[in-house]
C-alpha cells in the first residue's frame, strides 16, 4: 500500500518490495547506492516486457528517461531522423511540435532526447511533480504512438527531400514548363540532413567515424548513427516506418525515474496509460505478422560483439585546412560490462596523456609528430576503446606515432607507471563524483549513465552507478602490477585496435562538389513529371509547415498554469566580508563538503594591445615550473590535492553603456579535508611560476593547443563565436572578449605562432612583467563558498595570500577603442553556416524588462523555429534578450544566409501581431520562470552572485525580471514588435561559414578566409 511519508526513500521501501508486484511490475530487487545518495529498484513490466530503474532519493529535481536499444544497419541516420520525427506530433497530442510546445509551456529543467551509436534516450526532468506526468505524457505517446504513420510531410522535414530551385524568372511568373524546370536546381534539405552537414565538417568527428569503422567493421559501431549525409538520401519512408516499428516497443525499452516523486503514481500512469495498451508500432507489427511476414525478420537490429580486428593502418580523405590533419590510434578495451577495467583504463591513459607533463604525451610533442594529442575514453558501448589521438599532425607520421607510443609504453611496463601521478587522477576523479555537476539535471545524466551497462545486460541496471568499490579497489592496486599489466594488455598484445590517418585534400576550384554533380545527374535523370512532382511535393511541405494546429488540437497538450508556479527560490544574501584580509564575497551555500575559493584580479591595469597576452598568462600558468616544483611535480600536485584550479578572464559589461571592467580569474575547489591545499597551491602558481625562463617548446605547445581548441571551436559552435564578433561591432565589452578569446586573439596567436622565435625573449618578458602588475591586493576581490569551518580554515592558512598592494602605476591604462561594424564573414571548413546579429540595447535607447524574456522565448519557439528551422532547414535558431545587455538572433547549422536573415527582418512584424491564447501565453511565462527558478550547482551559483556584484547589477534584478515576466500580457509583447524591428534592421551581422554558402549570399560581407 502506498505509504503517506514525504521521504521517498522511505516511501519506496514500502511500496517496492522486492518478490511482489505493483501496478503490472514485478519489482525485481533493491540496491543502495551511497555515490547517489539513493536506493535503486529494478522492476519488470510483466505483460510487455518493459524494464524500469527508479532511483529513490530526495532530489527535487525529477526526471524521467525512455531508450531503446537502436543500433543502425547502415548509415542513412534512420535512427537519428527517428528521434527527431517522433516529437512531432503523436495519436493523442497531434500538434506539430509538441516537443516545442513543452519547451514554451512546461518547467522543464531538461528536455531533449539524445541518439548515440546503439540507443536513443528521451529524457525530461522538471521540479514540478505534475510537470513530470506531463512530459512523461506527452513523450510516450510520442515514442509509442507518432504521427509519421500517418504523415510522411514529418520524414520529409526532419530527414531529407528534395527541393528544385527554379530560375527567378520562372518563379515569378510562375512558369512550370519543361524548360523552366530543367533549368531548376536540384538539392537536399531536411533537418537532420542538414544538422549531419556541419557535424560531419568536424575533422575529429570524421575520424573517429573512420576509427570505429575500422575496430569494428562487423557490428553497428561501424556505421554513422547520425547519418551520413551521403547517405540520408537513400533512406525511404518505408524503410523508417518499418525500422520504428522494429525498435519502439516495449520490449525493447528502458524506462528510468529519479527524484523525489510519487512512485505509485508513476507506475499505474505507466501501466494503465501505454505499457497495458497497443502502440502503432504493435499494430503495425501485427499486420505484418497476420499479412504472413517471418517474424524473425521484424526483430530488433542485432547488436553483435565484433571479433578481434587488427588495422594496421588506413587512411579517410577529407576536404578541409592542412591544420585538420589527424591520427589516430583505437585501441579496444575489453566489455563495457568490466567497469573496474575500463575505469582502470581511463585513470591510466590520463596518467599517460592527460597533460602536457604526462609522459607519453611529453614524449610524442618533444618528438614534432604533431601539435597536440589527446585521449578519450568511449565507454558507452559494448566493447569500449579508447581514442589516441594526434591534432594538426605532420605529413605521413601515423606509424611512427604508433611507434613511439608503443615504445613509450613498453618502458613504463618495465620501469613503472609513476603512482603519484595515478593517485593524483584517482583523487581528482573522486572529487568531480563527489561534486556531482554534469552539466545537466542529475537524473538525466545518471540515466545516461546506467545505460552504458543496463543496455547490455539486463542485471546490470546499476552497475555503472556504484563506482565506490572500484576505486576503493584501484586504490589498492597502486601496490602491485595491476596498471603496468593493463597496459602491456592493452597498448602491446591488443589484437583488436586500428591506426586511421585523416588527410586534408584540397577541394578543386569551382567544383560543386559531389553532392552537386551526383544531384544535376539526379534532376537529368528524372522526367518532366518527376521534376514537376518535387516541385508540388515542396509545396505540400510548406503548407504543412504553414498550417496552423487547430484550437481542438491545441487543447489536447497538458499545460501549467502560472498558479502552478511556486514562490521564487530564496537566495541569502551576498555578503561582503571585509574581516578577511582581501574584501571576500561570501556565500551561505551546502556544497556537500567541498570549498570553493575565487580572486578575481582587476585588469584595468593592462594596456588593450596587450590584453591577448593575458589570455596566454592564464594557459601558461600551471603548465609551467615554479621555484618550487617542476612542471610535471606541480602537474601531480594540483591534481591529487585540488578538484580543479582555473586561470580564466571575465569581462563584466557595466551599468554605463561604454562601462567594461575586465577581470583575471583564478578560480579552484577542494574538499574540506585540503584547505590548506586551496589556500596556498594557486598562490604558489601565480607568484613563482617561471616566466622569465619559460622553456620555448613548453610554450609552443600551449600556444598550439590554444590555436587547434580555437580552430575546433568556430567549426562546431560557430554561432558562439558569430555572436561574441557581432556584438563586438557595437559594444566595448564585447570588443575586449574579442581581444582575450575571439577572433582578433586568434588572430594575434597565429602571428605570434608564425614568428615564434624571433618573439620569445619579448613574451618570456611580457608575461613575466603582466603577472607582476595584475596579481597584487589592488583592486582584488575574492570570494569563497563553503561551510564557516571551512571559510576560516581557508584564511587562516591564506593570510593575505602573498598579495603586495601594487605601486598603482597603470592602473587606467586599458583604453577600448570604439566598436565598429565589420560586417565579416569568415570562411572556414563547412557545408552550412553560422550566422548572427546582436547589440547591446542600451544604444538604441531600448529598456529590456523581464517582459522582453518572454518575448525572447515566443520569437524563438514560435516564430523562429517555425521560419528558420521548419522551413528553413536550419539545426538551431533563436532570439536572445539577456537582462538589459544584449539582445541577439542567431542560427546554427543553417544551410543558406539570406533566407534566415530575411526571416530575421520579420521577426517584429510577427510579434507585433502576435495574438495567442490564453494558455499558450501563460506557457510562454511558465516556461520562462521555470528557467529562471532551475535548480543551480553550488560553483555556478557562486559565479552567478559574483557576476551580479562585480558586473554592478543590481542585487534584486532577479527578483524584478521575474516579477515581470509574470506580469507580463499578449499586449505588452505586441508592443515590442518595432523595437524588435529595430534590433533586427540595426544589429551588425556576422556569419561563420562555408565558402560555398558565404559566396551565395547577396549580403555583401567582408569575406575573411579565417583558417588559411
Amino acid at each position: 500500500m502506498p505509504t503517506t511519508s514525504t521521504d521517498p526513500r522511505a516511501a519506496a521501501a514500502a511500496l517496492l518490495v522486492p518478490g511482489t508486484t505493483c501496478h503490472g511490475f514485478a519489482v525485481e530487487r533493491c540496491e543502495t547506492v551511497p555515490e547517489l545518495d539513493s536506493d535503486a529498484y529494478v522492476l519488470r513490466h510483466t505483460a510487455s516486457g518493459a524494464r524500469l530503474l527508479y532511483l529513490a532519493c530526495d532530489d527535487e529535481n525529477k526526471a524521467f528517461a525512455i531508450g531503446f536499444k537502436t543500433p543502425p544497419a547502415d548509415s542513412t541516420g534512420v535512427f537519428h531522423i527517428l528521434e527527431h520525427s517522433v516529437l512531432c506530433g503523436s495519436a493523442k497530442f497531434p500538434v506539430k511540435e509538441p516537443f516545442v510546445d513543452l519547451i514554451k509551456s512546461s518547467m522543464q529543467t531538461f528536455l531533449n532526447a539524445m541518439t548515440y551509436p546503439d540507443k536513443t534516450i528521451y529524457p525530461v526532468a522538471t521540479t514540478n511533480e505534475q510537470d513530470l506526468y506531463n512530459l512523461m505524457d506527452v513523450y510516450l505517446d510520442a515514442v509509442f504512438n507518432p504521427a509519421i504513420y500517418t504523415k510522411p510531410t514529418i520524414f520529409e522535414q526532419e530527414g531529407w527531400h528534395y527541393e528544385l530551385d527554379l530560375p527567378e524568372s520562372a518563379e515569378g511568373e510562375g512558369d512550370s514548363s519543361s524548360a523552366s524546370l530543367r533549368e531548376g536546381t536540384l538539392r537536399y534539405n531536411g533537418v537532420v540532413f542538414n544538422e549531419m552537414k556541419g557535424a560531419l565538417s568536424d575533422p575529429m568527428s570524421v575520424l573517429d567515424d573512420a576509427v570505429n569503422a575500422a575496430l569494428y567493421p562487423d557490428t553497428a559501431y561501424a556505421h554513422e548513427s547520425g547519418g551520413d549525409p551521403r547517405a540520408i538520401p537513400a533512406l525511404t519512408y518505408e524503410q523508417f516506418l518499418d525500422t520504428h516499428a522494429r525498435h519502439y516497443n516495449p520490449s525493447n525499452s528502458y524506462i528510468t525515474l529519479y527524484g523525489d516523486l510519487d512512485v505509485d503514481r508513476a507506475l499505474a500512469f505507466l501501466d494503465e496509460r501505454y505499457l497495458s495498451q497497443p502502440s502503432a508500432a504493435s499494430r503495425r507489427m501485427d499486420a505484418a505478422v497476420a499479412a504472413g511476414e517471418d517474424p524473425s525478420a521484424l526483430a530488433p537490429n542485432p547488436l553483435g560483439v565484433q571479433a578481434p580486428v587488427t588495422c594496421e593502418y588506413k587512411h579517410v580523405e577529407m576536404a578541409t585546412t592542412p591544420e585538420n590533419a589527424l591520427v589516430g590510434l583505437g585501441l579496444v578495451l575489453g566489455s563495457a560490462l568490466d567497469r573496474k577495467r575500463t575505469i582502470a583504463a581511463d585513470i591510466l591513459f590520463e596518467a599517460l596523456l592527460g597533460s602536457n607533463e604526462a609522459p607519453v604525451k611529453k614524449a610524442i610533442l618533444a618528438a614534432g609528430l604533431g601539435g597536440n594529442v589527446v585521449s578519450y575514453t568511449a565507454a558507452e558501448s559494448l566493447q569500449p576503446y579508447e581514442l589516441i589521438m594526434l591534432q594538426n599532425a605532420q605529413p605521413g607520421v601515423a606509424r611512427e606515432l604508433r611507434r613511439m607510443f608503443q615504445n613509450a609504453c613498453r618502458d613504463l611496463c618495465e620501469h613503472g607507471v609513476p603512482r603519484e601521478r595515478l593517485e593524483a587522477i584517482i583523487s581528482s576523479n573522486e572529487y568531480d563524483l563527489r561534486q556531482r555537476d554534469y552539466g545537466i539535471a542529475d537524473g538525466v545524466a545518471i540515466a545516461c549513465d546506467a545505460l552504458s551497462t543496463w543496455l547490455y545486460d539486463d542485471d546490470a541496471a546499476t552497475l555503472a552507478l556504484k563506482y565506490g568499490p572500484v576505486y576503493e579497489e584501484l586504490r589498492g592496486e597502486l601496490d602491485g602490477s595491476y596498471f603496468e599489466d593493463l597496459l602491456r594488455e592493452l597498448v602491446l598484445q591488443n589484437d583488436h585496435m586500428a591506426l586511421v590517418e585523416l588527410v586534408p585534400v584540397d577541394a578543386a576550384e569551382g567544383s560543386e562538389g559531389a553532392e552537386a554533380i551526383e544531384l544535376a545527374a539526379k534532376r537529368d535523370a528524372m522526367t518532366d513529371s518527376e521534376l514537376a512532382d518535387v516541385v508540388e511535393r515542396t509545396a505540400a511541405l510548406r503548407a504543412a509547415q504553414e498550417a496552423e494546429d487547430t484550437p481542438e488540437d491545441k487543447a489536447t497538450l497538458p499545460r501549467l498554469r502560472v498558479s502552478d508556479i511556486g514562490e521564487a527560490r530564496p537566495e541569502p544574501s551576498l555578503v561582503v566580508d571585509t574581516t578577511a584580509p582581501i574584501p571576500c564575497l561570501r556565500h551561505d551555500i551546502p556544497t556537500n563538503r567541498l570549498a570553493y575559493a575565487m580572486q578575481y584580479f582587476d585588469l584595468s591595469c593592462v594596456a588593450f594591445e596587450d590584453l591577448p597576452y593575458v589570455t596566454l598568462l592564464c594557459r601558461l600558468l600551471k603548465q609551467l615550473s615554479t621555484r618550487e616544483h617542476s612542471a610535471e611535480e606541480l602537474d601531480n600536485l594540483l591534481a591529487g590535492k585540488l578538484g580543479f584550479l582555473s586561470f580564466t578572464t571575465e569581462v563584466m559589461t557595466q551599468p554605463d553603456v561604454d562601462g567594461v571592467r575586465p577581470y583575471l580569474l583564478v578560480s579552484a575547489g577542494a574538499l574540506s579535508e585540503k584547505i590548506n591545499a586551496l589556500a596556498s597551491l594557486p598562490r604558489e602558481v601565480w607568484s613563482s611560476t617561471l616566466l622569465a625562463d619559460a622553456d620555448a617548446d613548453r610554450v609552443r605547445d600551449v600556444l598550439t593547443q590554444i590555436r587547434i581548441g580555437l580552430e575546433q571551436g568556430f567549426i562546431n559552435n560557430g554561432h558562439s563565436a558569430a555572436l561574441g564578433r557581432a556584438m563586438s561591432y557595437s559594444s566595448p565589452s564585447a570588443v575586449v572578449r574579442e581581444q582575450l578569446s575571439g577572433v582578433d586573439f586568434y588572430l594575434f596567436l597565429r602571428d605570434l605562432l608564425d614568428h615564434f622565435d624571433e618573439r620569445l625573449d619579448d613574451l618570456r618578458a611580457k608575461l613575466a612583467e603582466l603577472a607582476g602588475r595584475i596579481f597584487v591586493a589592488d583592486g582584488c576581490m575574492a570570494s569563497f563558498t563553503g561551510s564557516d569551518e571551512d571559510f576560516d580554515a581557508y584564511w587562516d592558512a591564506a593570510g593575505n595570500l602573498g598579495l603586495g598592494a601594487g605601486d598603482g602605476a597603470g592602473r587606467d591604462a586599458l583604453v577600448v577603442p570604439a566598436p565598429c561594424d565589420r560586417h565579416e564573414a569568415f570562411v572556414i571548413p563547412s557545408d552550412i553556416c553560422f550566422a548572427a546579429s546582436a547589440c547591446d540595447p542600451r544604444r538604441l535607447g531600448i529598456d529590456v524588462t523581464g517582459t522582453w524574456a518572454v518575448a525572447a522565448n515566443a520569437l524563438s519557439y514560435d516564430y523562429l523555429w517555425n521560419e528558420i528551422r521548419v522551413k528553413g532547414g536550419a539545426y538551431g535558431c533563436g532570439f536572445r534578450a539577456a537582462g538589459e545587455r544584449q539582445a541577439a538572433f542567431y542560427t546554427y547549422r543553417d544551410p543558406a544566409i539570406d533566407p534566415s536573415i530575411e526571416r530575421v527582418e520579420r521577426a517584429g512584424a510577427w510579434l507585433g501581431s502576435f495574438e495567442p491564447d490564453e494558455a499558450a501565453f501563460e506557457g510562454f511565462i511558465v516556461s520562462c520562470v521555470s528557467g529562471m527558478d532551475a535548480p543551480v550547482k553550488p560553483y555556478a551559483l557562486t559565479k552567478r552572485r559574483n557576476t551580479t556584484y562585480l558586473a554592478g547589477l543590481d542585487p534584486h534584478a532577479r527578483e524584478e525580471r521575474r516579477a515581470q515576466m509574470l506580469a507580463a500580457t499578449p499586449g505588452e509583447l505586441r508592443s515590442l514588435g518595432a523595437d524588435v524591428t529595430r534590433i533586427a534592421a540595426e544589429s551588425p551581422t556576422c556569419v561563420f561559414g562555408g565558402r560555398d554558402v558565404i559566396a551565395k549570399s547577396n549580403a555583401n560581407f567582408n569575406v575573411v578566409d579565417l583558417l588559411g
